[in-house]
């Protein structure tokens, strides 16, 4: 299922004339899939219904953060397979890759050497939503993306500039698209 942004999108390149292969193309979808969304009514808000990632290795964290620790106090490498077993007895159940893919998308290892205490920072769900730009330089495009604290649930509009009468308006419809206020 496609985003908001991304029909935005496919309606932008039809009112430019774009062909339905030329979109396809451009936005990396089968033509099929343009002629699908290109036929729905402008204001179609597409329903997205995700459960909140649940990460088996959270629970610990702070146990593995405390053994990176005392590992660079004593200027040694802790190797993974240490982690591995020592979190096994406290009753990990996950694989090793997986423990693996975890302390690499948290930057432990380099969080330990900066003395930076690791905490995964949880809100409360419809608490906080975190906004940014991305640019598309060669589309003369930008991409506003507005992503939920706790559901990690993302919302994306492209638009053609960053005032900000646009910006107040991409918050609107990311607060619309979420169900808030």
């Amino acid at each position: 299922m496609l985003k908001k942004g991304e029909i935005k999108m496919i309606k932008k390149f039809l009112a430019e004339g774009f062909s339905k292969s030329a979109i396809a193309r451009k936005l990396g979808i089968s033509r099929e899939t343009v002629r699908r969304y290109a036929n729905l009514p402008d204001d179609y808000i597409p329903h997205i219904n995700r459960p909140p990632v649940i990460n088996s290795v959270d629970p610990y964290l702070p146990h593995i953060a405390k053994m990176l620790e005392t590992a660079e106090q004593q200027k040694s490498e802790i190797p993974l397979t240490v982690i591995y077993e020592e979190i096994k007895k406290l009753g990990y159940d996950g694989s090793l890759r997986w423990l693996q893919q975890v302390i690499l998308r948290y930057e432990l290892r380099a969080r330990a050497k900066l003395d930076e205490p690791i905490i995964r920072f949880e809100t409360k769900p419809a608490q906080q939503m975190q906004v940014d730009w991305v640019e598309f330089p060669k589309d003369n495009l930008s991409a506003f993306v507005a992503t939920m604290g706790y559901s990690r649930a993302s919302y994306v509009e492209y638009v053609n500039n960053e005032k900000i009468e646009t910006l107040i308006g991409c918050h609107m419809n990311a607060f619309a698209y979420f169900g808030g206020v």
